[in-house]
């Protein structure tokens, strides 16, 4: 079943990990375009050639103006947006001693500041009555329900898209535009951040295994896993959920 059938979606930081994940399984549910928006055109222009329904767009998450041409170029060309999904993100593995007030600043510029400005373009768009309705899918974290002691700037972000999600949400569902918005909360997933955050430490490896370890289920999540939900949320299937947040971890919170 091809649940995304002639749909339009804008994907951030769709050129490596759980965005192009999510690209991938929105073009095989149907979609009839897929944007994989990132700062990275060399990734990005590599991806885009993987698939028919793919375009690259360029896209620094943290400029208002790049947003607003990336958005209103989609309408032009494809008549309209119905997906956004908020996938560009970054990790700085501090604690609050030890984050720099620039550390804390990009972190928070990218994955607070690129997903308001997703949402708010999302919106301008999709809203009556020029826009059709759609979905906005925030990639919020599990840090960003529980804390971490060494990831004080990533905590507060992925806590912050928690409740911009739900703000949002409620916003929408207020005014009637028929646009529903909603949070995943990945643990974690084998993507270059995980693999980037773990060649940091002195023994990465070893990182990792401990990592899978803490997992109830025995392993990391896989990109594609997560994409799954997104598909989900992205479809007329999910027409009645709205302002939530869903969890995919392997039962790291559930302990």
């Amino acid at each position: 079943m091809q649940r995304l059938s002639g749909k339009v979606a804008l994907i951030s930081g769709g050129a490596r990990g759980i965005g192009l994940a999510t690209a991938r399984r929105f073009a095989e549910e149907g979609a009839a375009a897929v944007i994989l928006g990132d700062i990275d055109a060399e990734a990005g222009a590599r991806a885009a050639a993987t698939h028919p329904a793919f375009h690259f767009a360029a896209l620094d998450v943290t400029r208002d103006e790049a947003w607003q041409e990336v958005a209103d170029e989609a309408v032009r060309r494809h008549g309209g947006l119905d997906v956004v999904v908020n996938s560009a993100g970054i990790a700085v593995v501090a604690t609050i001693e030890s984050v720099t007030l620039a550390q804390w600043r990009r972190v928070q510029d990218v994955n607070v500041d690129g997903t308001f400005l997703g949402c708010r373009h999302a919106v301008r768009v999709m809203k009556p009555p020029q826009g059709r309705g759609g979905a906005i899918i925030n990639l919020s974290s599990v840090s960003g329900i529980v804390g971490g002691h060494n990831l004080a700037a990533y905590n507060a972000s992925k806590g912050a898209v928690r409740l911009l999600t739900k703000s949002v949400a409620l916003h929408c569902a207020r005014q009637g535009y028929g646009i529903r918005c909603n949070s995943i909360h990945p643990g974690f997933t084998e993507t270059d951040m995980l693999y980037d955050l773990a060649a940091g430490g002195r023994d990465p490896e070893a990182l990792r295994e401990r990592l899978r370890a803490s997992v109830p289920l025995g392993r990391n999540a896989r990109a594609d896993e997560i994409a799954a939900m997104a598909a989900y949320l992205a479809a007329d299937e999910s027409s009645f959920v709205t302002g939530a947040e869903f969890v995919i971890d392997g039962g790291v919170t559930a302990q």
